[in-house]
């Protein structure tokens, strides 16, 4: 299995479930690493024999951005299933940072992974 990362996109998003956090968009971080089998790019050079990374953050912050969220895990299956659903991705690995969340604590975050590296 290859695999596209993208590293340390920087999206503002409402999200939490204090009162505050539902009213003032916050700065988070989102990691992505998609799973792909049999790519062909390599040997062809077509981006169309891969997924387009451009085309997943762009997705992302087209559909996903603009929502509110509850907590971290809601948005990172949105993003799981965004990109396992309409990129057709077998395996996705999603990590989602709040920077400067809490006092002395500098990253609090989740990550998951979904589908299948087989």
């Amino acid at each position: 299995m290859d695999i596209i990362f993208v590293r340390e996109i920087k999206l503002d998003v409402l999200i939490g479930i204090y009162p505050w956090e539902q009213k003032l968009p916050q700065t988070i971080q989102l990691d992505l690493e998609i799973g792909l089998l049999n790519s062909k790019a390599g040997q062809t050079g077509r981006v169309e024999d891969t997924i387009d990374y451009g085309a997943v953050v762009a997705r992302i912050k087209e559909v996903l951005v603009p929502q509110p969220y509850s907590l971290l895990e809601v948005f990172a299956e949105q993003v799981a299933a965004l990109i396992t659903g309409e990129f057709g991705a077998p395996w996705v690995k999603v990590s989602v940072t709040k920077l400067g969340m809490m006092r002395g604590v500098k990253l609090v975050g989740l990550i998951i992974e979904r589908g299948s590296k087989g």
